[in-house]
């Protein structure tokens, strides 16, 4: 490794007997102006840092170990004991954990440094030698110090240290990366979180890497034993762990502003495995009546056999919800916000004061809104849930789910998510991470697409009424004005007309696709009646207001004008 610095004074901690013979990986250090000793002494105690470059002339030869930690790359030609006399800088070898120290530590505490250039990596697997100088077994031991990024598994599920990992794939703490500096908005946030500052994978790449493995080895027994006992820390099995989808959990919790995301297979899982994690035997879950058909399901016939009780509420029925807080010991409050697909409104902030105050946690799913949208745990909410697979991915191509919050919380959910299962696929976590750096591109197209069909289908004489936040019409208008930024993508509404008619409204679109899902590129149309409750009779589907006429528009990111002669010629067409 070939590392530009500041550390002139370094040359002080070898006495001349010990410079023996240049190392196959090397670090040149050429002294740099305007240095930070302070700064820099408290991110290498080591080091005592001047700005006087007296490292010209001969030179004697180095004879440093090699560091026992095996990199991808050549090594390079020079072997042990070879002579480097004659050079204009010293040239000294040094493990690569001091190198990522450099470049990570340096890089947050020295601000007016400037610091390292790489120019190449190369480091052979030997042991160090017993003579290798107590100056560089302090910079050795000080930058090998292990740290826990806490999962809450059991076996410590944490992400190891690149400094003592023998693999090509390394991995780094950016848990105190901070973007607000520098990155303004959303959609900057959603390009760079995760990546720009650092990432768990080390490499000059542009794009995060996939990182395809099931599992995680260990170089000998003791660092096993290390890991099992806390002491090392590893992700140790592919189902607790992997550096893709840390970024994309990093890249998450950075739009949401939480201090942890867990990304699962599917936003199902996601919400299935919270319900179970937070709600104890016996407890008691609110929720809404609009909202994801599985959902309910679950609410009402799984968690029972659990003991598990619920209570319905309208969305806007803040006094149902003070009532049912008074009467029972509520464990948690879960709904969606915009609710599927009557796009109904909850009082974020109102519902978690009153919830709070009565020991009960909230939760919001809000995949309608997109975090760029709304900022559910800003507003008060205790955690906020995502289908990955529709805005978030964007592209109708990958499925996945998410929770963000609080770590605690965070790693009770992980917990038991390491035992059910449900890790997602790192070429998924990819998917997702690519997804997202066009995130606020899109949002901002299918907010506009939206709002302008919304208003359009409104006064259209075919159609007998528009579900849609950003409509005055909506029954909580001014509540989505105050917590929303925009209104999203998808607008429900039902044209005049029964079951057939409604059908053959669909099938005379040309360009949205009949399918589920929603959040992509590609517009969707479906038409719930059948694509979501055709097992129940028609008079069940009334009980959740599911009638015949009811459509669902999902906006992408084709030309508005195009959407706009699509949808109205089909209406022509009834």
């Amino acid at each position: 490794m070939i590392i530009a610095t500041n550390f002139s004074q370094l040359k002080s901690h070898f006495s001349s007997s010990d410079l023996k013979g240049a190392a196959a990986g090397e670090i040149a250090f050429s002294t740099l102006d305007s240095m930070a000793v302070p700064s820099c002494a408290r991110a290498f105690p080591s080091f005592q840092c001047r700005s006087d470059p007296d490292f010209s002339g001969g030179v004697p030869r180095l004879d440093l170990p090699n560091a026992g930690v095996r990199f991808s790359g050549k090594v390079n030609s020079l072997s042990r004991g070879a002579s480097v006399h004659g050079m204009s800088s010293l040239i000294l070898r040094f493990p690569p954990n001091f190198v990522r120290q450099l470049s990570v530590k340096a890089r947050r505490n020295c601000s007016n440094i400037g610091v390292a250039q790489v120019v190449a990596a190369s480091w052979s697997n030997n042991h160090a030698s017993p003579d290798f100088t107590p100056a560089a077994k302090a910079v050795d031991t000080a930058a090998i110090a292990p740290f826990d990024i806490t999962t809450g598994d059991e076996e410590g599920a944490v992400v190891e240290d690149s400094a003592r990992a023998d693999r090509n794939v390394q991995i780094e703490d950016l848990t105190d990366v901070k973007y607000s500096s520098f990155l303004s908005s959303d959609g900057s946030i959603a390009i760079h979180a995760g990546e720009r500052l650092g990432r768990g994978i080390v490499t000059d790449a542009i794009t995060t890497p996939v990182v395809n493995t099931s599992a995680y080895f260990f170089k000998k027994t003791s660092d096993l034993i290390d890991f099992k006992e806390k002491r090392r820390a590893s992700f140790e099995y592919g189902r607790y762990g992997n550096p893709t989808s840390i970024v994309a959990e990093e890249k998450i919790s950075a739009l949401e502003g939480a201090d942890a995301t867990l990304l699962m297979a599917s936003g199902m899982c996601a919400s299935t495995v919270l319900l179970l994690a937070l709600v104890p035997a016996g407890g008691h879950i609110v929720t809404t009546t609009d909202c994801y058909r599985k959902t309910r399901i679950f609410i009402e016939t799984i968690l029972p056999k659990m003991g598990i009780t619920a209570t319905v509420i309208d969305p806007a029925d803040i006094g149902a919800l003070e009532s049912v807080l008074y009467q029972k010991k509520v464990t948690l409050f879960f709904t969606e916000s915009p609710t599927n697909p009557f796009l109904r409104c909850v009082d974020i902030e109102l519902v978690s004061k009153l919830c709070h105050e009565k020991g009960a946690l909230v939760c919001i799913d809000g995949t309608f809104a997109t975090p760029l949208n709304q900022k559910a745990l800003a507003l008060g909410a205790d955690l906020v849930v995502h289908s990955a697979t529709k805005y978030l991915g964007g592209h109708n191509d990958v499925l996945g789910g998410c929770i963000s919050g609080p770590d605690k919380l965070v790693s009770a959910v992980r917990t038991l998510h390491h035992i059910l299962g449900g890790a997602i696929n790192p070429n998924a976590a990819y998917l997702i991470i690519r997804g997202m750096k066009t995130l606020h591109l899109r949002v901002q197209q299918q907010n506009s697409t939206a709002q302008r069909i919304a208003e359009i289908l409104e006064a259209h004489p075919k159609v007998r009424c528009v579900y849609y936040p950003g409509l005055p019409s909506h029954p909580e208008y001014h509540l989505a004005k105050r917590q929303m930024t925009g209104f999203g993508g998808v607008v429900s509404f039902e044209v005049d007309g029964d079951l057939l008619t409604t059908a053959k409204f669909v099938d005379a679109l040309k360009i949205l696709y009949i399918a589920p899902s929603f959040g992509g590129c590609e517009s969707i149309v479906d038409q719930p009646a059948i694509m979501s409750y055709w097992d129940l009779k028609e008079s069940e589907r009334a009980k959740y207001g599911i009638m015949d006429n009811l459509v669902r528009f999902s906006f992408g990111v084709e030309d508005y004008e195009d959407l706009k002669a699509d949808i109205l010629q089909a209406l022509e067409s009834m």
